[in-house]
């Protein structure tokens, strides 16, 4: 086969030809400056992704008889990393032997977070959560997690307009949210209803009327389920009553509360018939199987180079079982979604709890699992990665 030679793709051969000689030519005219040893944007990524931090308690109020308020500063750096507003972080507590953490939304706004505070506001109604408000102190020293979630507001993806619906403690996402929208980071239009069941139980109230009142864009709507106000609607957070005050159907709806809330909401929302990107539900923690007599089982747990040899109850997640066995095993959302508790089954059947498998096609194939959500059929053998 013959080809026909073209001035350029000689020139070209020339250049190769003479590429080494070149380079080694340039390398010796270069500079012998160092090369830094830090970069601006690992700098950046370091300052917004910590992983982990150490964070100190340096104030508590009680916002109602149930709900207790903790503002935290970083001890292992002077800020904590800015957020989108709705967003959660995960708090780890050793409690006697056990090693447990959970999540709960931030209060505070993302430019105190720069300001090194954060804020978290906890409802006594659990194991972790009733040693924060009975027994946590100003001085007390915790792992927390950076903020993460999907529980936030999306130019792309959602609405000018946004509705907001809280159920009691429900209340904390939507604080921050607010005060996001009055420090103008953030650009909708809210408007937030605001359920619990006396006068009482209505935490942040005042400073929600504050906000409210500083920005056009945000306005409260307060319902009692038990008793009358004059200030308050009466009865259960409805379609009918949303209706009252905006339109629907050209919303996004964020809805932050127990579950049987959420329940009632998505019957009452269905006529509508609304995208499903159009409703978004903050995550609840994944808990115990409403099992009378759980069966006691064996649980091996690959660590590193450790093999540790536990008891965990078929009731109980297998992140439940290790934590009550002081293994400091990942975690952040407890409820099957984030992938950050991802790992390796080895042996043994196990059940995903119902609604709740996050894990993708792949990991189903090649045999992962998220602890956080998975309870254990028989003996089983998992391979887990050490938290930090």
């Amino acid at each position: 086969m013959k080809f026909r030679k073209q001035i350029f793709g000689f020139m070209d051969m020339l250049r190769f030809k003479k590429m080494v000689p070149t380079r080694r030519k340039m390398l010796a005219n270069g500079a012998d400056t160092p090369l830094p040893q830090e970069y601006r944007t690992n700098m950046l990524a370091d300052k917004l992704h910590p992983g982990y931090m150490e964070a100190e308690l340096t104030d508590t109020r009680f916002l109602t008889e149930t709900i207790r308020e903790l503002t935290f500063r970083r001890v292992d750096s002077d800020s904590f990393p800015f957020f989108r507003a709705g967003q959660y972080v995960s708090l780890q507590v050793k409690i006697g032997d056990s090693v447990v953490s959970r999540p709960y939304s931030i209060v505070s706004t993302p430019r105190q977070a720069l300001d090194n505070k954060l804020v978290l506001a906890i409802e006594n109604a659990g194991f972790v959560s009733g040693y924060l408000c009975e027994k946590a102190k100003v001085g007390d020293r915790f792992i927390m997690t950076e903020p993460s979630g999907e529980f936030h507001y999306e130019t792309l993806r959602d609405s000018k307009n946004i509705i907001c619906v809280a159920g009691g403690s429900g209340i904390t996402p939507f604080v921050s949210m607010a005060g996001s929208l009055v420090d103008k980071d953030e650009s909708y239009s809210m408007i937030l209803f605001y359920g619990a069941r006396s006068a009482k139980q209505l935490a942040y109230r005042a400073e929600l009327d504050r906000l409210s009142a500083r920005c056009s864009d945000l306005r409260v709507i307060y319902v009692l389920s038990d008793e009358s106000d004059d200030d308050c609607e009466h009865g259960f957070i409805s379609a009918s009553l949303m209706k009252k005050y905006t339109e629907l159907s050209d919303s996004t709806f964020f809805l932050c509360g127990p579950q049987p809330m959420y329940d009632f909401l998505m019957k009452e929302l269905s006529p509508l018939q609304l995208p499903k990107k159009s409703i978004h539900r903050d995550a609840t923690c994944c808990g115990d199987l409403p099992t009378e007599h759980p069966e006691e089982l064996k649980l091996t747990v690959h660590m590193r180079d450790e093999i540790f040899i536990i008891t965990a109850n078929s009731n109980e997640t297998l992140l439940t079982a290790m934590e009550h066995a002081g293994l400091n095993a990942p975690n952040k959302c407890r409820a099957g979604g984030c992938g950050f508790c991802h790992s390796k089954w080895i042996s043994g059947s196990y059940k995903v709890a119902e609604g709740r498998d996050g894990r993708r096609e792949a990991d189903r194939k090649f045999g992962f699992i998220h602890p956080c959500v998975t309870y254990p059929v028989s003996d089983m053998e998992i391979d887990v990665p050490v938290a930090y």
